[in-house]
């Protein structure tokens, strides 16, 4: 078989330049023509420096000091060029407007073979072909700019596929995708494997969404090392998951508080795959039965109210129709929909950056129309997706007292409001740090701090856990479910259907420009018209409680829930 053998690396270390030690360590990896391997593991983990080392970027972007071997079809990188990779792998990017080139679409895929000096009638026969594989012809015109985040990723990838590689690497293709695109992607890089038979390295936080299609192995890694390197099958019937901070398939997880033993024979890889004995299904009916379900929180007053609220953009698309919503003091709220549906829009007109042509906003029932931006940032603070849109100082400290700085507070208060949001934050030991010394997941909770120091009522966080692993998604969210135990009321604005199971008591669904459900979440991702309608993914608990005979699939996925609040994290 090694004849086969796209990549080996045979006991490879790196250490960079700029780093103390090793960021990998023993490394013995062997990439077969045909496959399709997932690697996973928690922030930094090495699976971004492992996905350099395959695709060139190392040794030619990032230098260091390797140890051991690594050769793509049978030469080592450096032998190789950069160029010289890049006929072998071609990587699609988390963030595909990193990659483009072109002005249009066709453009842009072929961008390759003009650096190849291909002749035009050869370049424009396989620009349509990878174009048509990808099932983007139809907007070969287009400015890629003006694409859905599904769109671009597949223009992305017909970029790659011009010049028929080998191997196609996928950094994190799931982290900007709303659930029912995310589900369309895993299906194309599943078809487009098959079709051309190149090698498919999978590098992603979102384990069950990537097992939605047959994966071949998962490359699990920690602290620089494969900790393992098996099937799904057998990976998902021990603890190597949990243990290593990866979040488990949530029927996984529901088997297990059940009490049934999850063994590689069971096919555990897919809820489609899973295999169940009468005796395990009775189990999951038992732990179903066992427990009533908590009692539903009571209707909370009213903290901010929507009534008919339109917003048109001044090229005549209208974003938000009709919305009329209210969300209660001391509620956690999610807002879900597909990518463009009106989710940002509507949070923009609620902070004043847009104004409503109709309807109106009123906060703890007071008419917000006559409210400046400043006005309303007293009463409610937004938090962006990326914390380093938001930052501008070089200190924490000074980060967060900012915006009382520019509304003229007196010194002696503004440390005393600032001292106070950061304790909240977590953040009271780094106060005279500089803000680039902190992680991403710490950037955002400067961020929140900065937002708290002002005292709002009510808190929009635009994607609060976008790009975060396990551990680092449950540290945010267990800072923000407890910020709402404070008396917060906090909305989250969110494409991962987890976190709005697991946090939220009930979510605004948004779809194409109109409010579609306002209900509790197991409600909603069991009702199959909304989740069509919204782009959302039916949860893998509701196929786990047909599997198992449960009548009530939204009560199975209720008593999950409940279960996870008032026991697992209490």
């Amino acid at each position: 078989m090694m004849e086969d053998a796209i990549i080996r690396f045979e006991h490879f270390g790196f250490q960079y330049n700029a780093q103390s030690e090793p960021t990998l360590y023993d490394i013995d990896l062997t990439v077969r023509r045909g496959e399709k391997i997932l690697i996973a593991g928690p922030s930094g983990c090495g699976k971004s420096t492992l996905a350099h080392c395959i695709n060139g970027l190392i040794p030619f972007s990032y230098k260091g000091t390797q140890t051991g071997k690594v050769e793509i079809a049978g030469k080592a990188p450096a032998q190789m060029g950069l160029f010289g990779v890049s006929r072998h792998v071609g990587t699609v990017l988390q963030d595909s407007d990193g990659q483009f080139i072109g002005l249009t679409v066709a453009e842009d895929i072929a961008f390759a073979l003009e650096n190849d000096c291909l002749g035009e009638p050869e370049m424009h026969e396989r620009v349509a072909k990878a174009a048509k594989l990808v099932g983007i012809e139809s907007h070969l015109l287009h400015a890629p700019s003006d694409l859905s985040g599904g769109q671009k990723q597949r223009v992305a990838l017909a970029g790659v596929l011009v010049e028929d590689v080998d191997v196609l690497l996928f950094d994190e293709p799931l982290a900007n995708l709303d659930p029912a695109t995310g589900k369309a992607a895993i299906e194309l890089i599943d078809e487009i494997q098959k079709t051309t038979g190149a090698a498919v390295i999978i590098i992603e936080h979102r384990l069950e969404d990537v097992l939605w299609r047959e994966v071949d192995r998962v490359v699990l890694m920690g602290k620089g090392r494969i900790l393992a390197d098996m099937s799904p099958d057998e990976l998902l019937s021990g603890d190597l998951l949990v243990r290593s901070g990866i979040r488990e398939p949530l029927y996984i997880t529901a088997l297990k508080y059940a009490g049934v033993q999850v063994r590689p024979e069971m096919a555990p890889r897919s809820i489609h795959t899973l295999r169940l004995e009468e005796a395990d299904r009775e189990k999951v009916r038992a732990w179903y039965r066992a427990a009533p379900p908590a009692p539903r929180p009571e209707t909370a007053e009213p903290l901010l109210e929507a009534e008919h609220i339109r917003f048109a953009y001044p090229n005549g698309r209208e974003a938000l129709r009709d919305i009329s919503a209210s969300i209660g003091k001391g509620e956690m709220v999610a807002i879900v929909g597909t990518n463009g549906a009106g989710k940002s829009t509507f949070s923009k007109v609620v902070c004043g950056f847009e104004t409503e042509q109709e309807g109106g906003l009123r906060f703890a029932g007071e008419d917000m129309r006559s409210l400046s931006i400043k006005e309303r940032a007293d009463r409610i603070g937004y938090v962006m997706q990326n914390p380093n849109q938001m930052i501008s100082k070089v200190m924490i400290f000074d980060e967060v007292a900012l915006g009382l700085r520019t509304r003229g507070v007196p010194e002696e208060e503004i440390r005393e409001k600032v001292e106070d949001a950061l304790k909240v934050c977590g953040l009271w030991p780094f106060r005279s740090w500089p803000v680039s010394a902190l992680s991403f997941g710490q950037k955002k909770r400067v961020t929140i701090a900065s937002i708290l120091a002002l005292e709002p009522s009510l808190i929009i966080l635009d994607e609060p856990t976008a790009g975060q692993d396990y551990r680092h998604y449950t540290e945010i969210m267990e800072f923000l479910r407890d910020l709402n135990k404070r008396g917060y009321t906090v909305v989250m604005i969110t494409h991962d259907m987890h976190l709005m199971l697991e946090y939220a008591q009930r979510a605004l669904v948004f779809s194409e420009g109109g409010l579609i459900a306002d209900d509790e979440c197991a409600a909603i991702l069991t009702d199959r018209e909304i989740i069509s309608r919204a782009s959302l993914k039916e949860t893998s608990l509701y196929e786990l409680a047909l599997l198992c005979g449960v009548e009530d699939s939204r009560g199975f996925v209720r008593r999950f829930i409940d279960h996870e609040r008032e026991e697992v994290r209490p």
